[in-house]
């Protein structure tokens, strides 16, 4: 009931920038926390950097002074800014929000995820 479609994704030089989107839709109640996480062959899944809904931020060590997570509440959007890009920066990128839905006259709060794009940071 909550959909999530990341774009922005692509092949960058190493020092390049990206600047990935993110937009939510469905039978959105109230989106709380929304983040981006990352996933490289061979590894496993990891938080990149995530935003609350009243705009505080937190990013993953490796990506401090390098990338800015921002949303817009109104337009259900999370963006992040990607600057001097590394190789060990490649790997899928996927979006997440933990969101609130009204199903059957409730309210259901839950984590929901992108199917993720592509980042790949190569000369």
């Amino acid at each position: 009931q909550v959909q999530l479609v990341e774009s922005g994704g692509g092949l960058v030089q190493p020092g390049g920038s990206l600047r990935l989107s993110c937009g939510a839709s469905g039978s959105i109640f109230r989106i709380y926390d929304m983040g981006w996480y990352r996933q490289a062959p061979g590894q496993q899944r990891e938080m990149v950097a995530a935003v609350s809904r009243g705009g505080k931020t937190k990013n993953a060590e490796s990506v401090k002074g390098r990338f800015t997570i921002s949303r817009d509440n109104d337009k259900s959007t999370v963006l992040l800014e990607m600057n001097s890009l590394k190789p060990e920066d490649t790997a899928v990128y996927y979006c997440n929000a933990d969101a609130e839905i009204l199903q059957g006259g409730a309210i259901i709060r839950r984590d929901y995820w992108g199917p993720g794009t592509q980042v790949t940071v190569s000369s």
